[in-house]
């Protein structure tokens, strides 16, 4: 029997301390690859122009440090506001529906999944605009003053007279610093909820009516109390094959469009490997550290 489960909040803390950990992990992991590529290219030579400099001690080493600390507490921050953000939305567009037959998701209700998830992503493009926008625009403000002054005008006609190109006013560059913080703040937010929206529907179209045929994602939830449930395990393999599957299509899709025929491949195999390690690791880690709570209705 379907049961159809909505995800009205998650828990803050341990969805944090959880992302952040299996990041981290990760994070290690990924910079452990780095050095055996960098000891391979260091024994052998291949890039003779580095001279003298030692790759594993001068870059490996350090990366090995502050990969993983640098993504730990990237994701304390990222995880805590996403999910925060999550419990924020919910009451005015709904949260995450799933229809449930045991531990297996049998479906992901499209809408519901695009809106909020996109809503989250523009709210984080709107924030990187702001900053963005608050970094560059001062700074063409103080470049146009700078060309408006007598010698770079000057300057300026020389060039032009001389090259025959034509160089940017001050008044150009002011109105070019506005239009700039215009599309930071508000172009670049309306562009990734637009994108962000098709491209999770195609996730979830994808999911529900072609990869589940195939294999189905499974989290197995346990009621705490009421409404409030833990996500006790995730079973590894069905799992990882039914995300990569979903990607595959997706980089399918994105190849045919950019003529990288080869993506689809590539993305099975990323998203495999990396769903795969997600899901060992929070295997692993929530019986020490605690497991993602969240309420469920």
């Amino acid at each position: 029997m379907v049961d159809v489960k909505e995800i009205k909040s998650l828990k803050l803390t341990p969805f944090t301390k959880m992302s952040a950990s299996i990041y981290g992990i990760l994070g290690f992991i990924g910079a452990i690859v780095m050095l055996i590529v960098l000891i391979i290219v260091q024994t052998t030579g291949i890039i003779s122009q580095l001279g003298h400099f030692n790759l594993i001690t001068g870059l490996g080493v350090p990366l090995i440090i502050l990969i993983p600390i640098g993504t730990f507490f990237g994701m304390i921050i990222g995880s805590f506001f996403s999910a925060l953000l999550y419990n924020i939305l919910v009451p005015r567009l709904g949260g995450v529906k799933l229809e449930l037959e045991g531990n297996e998701v049998e479906k992901i209700q499209v809408i519901p999944f695009s809106l909020i998830l996109s809503a989250i992503e523009a709210i984080w493009a709107f924030i990187t605009g702001l900053v963005l926008a608050a970094v560059l625009s001062p700074l063409l403000s103080f470049i146009g003053a700078i060309a408006t002054m007598p010698e770079a005008a000057n300057i300026t006609n020389n060039i032009t007279h001389v090259t025959g190109t034509t160089v940017s006013t001050g008044a150009q560059i002011g109105t070019a610093g506005l239009i700039l913080s215009l599309v930071l703040i508000i172009g670049l937010p309306v562009m990734v909820f637009v994108f962000g929206f098709i491209w999770n529907s195609l996730l979830a179209i994808f999911y529900n009516y072609i990869v589940s045929k195939v294999a189905k994602i499974q989290l197995e939830f346990v009621q705490i109390t009421g409404s409030l449930f833990e996500l006790k395990h995730i079973p590894v393999l069905p799992t990882a094959l039914a995300v990569a599957l979903i990607f595959t299509l997706l980089g399918l899709i994105s190849g045919i469009l950019s003529q990288n025929y080869g993506e689809f491949i590539s993305n099975f195999i990323i998203y495999f490997i990396e769903t795969a390690l997600i899901a060992i690791l929070y295997n692993f880690l929530a019986p020490k550290i605690g497991t993602i709570k969240l309420n469920l209705e």
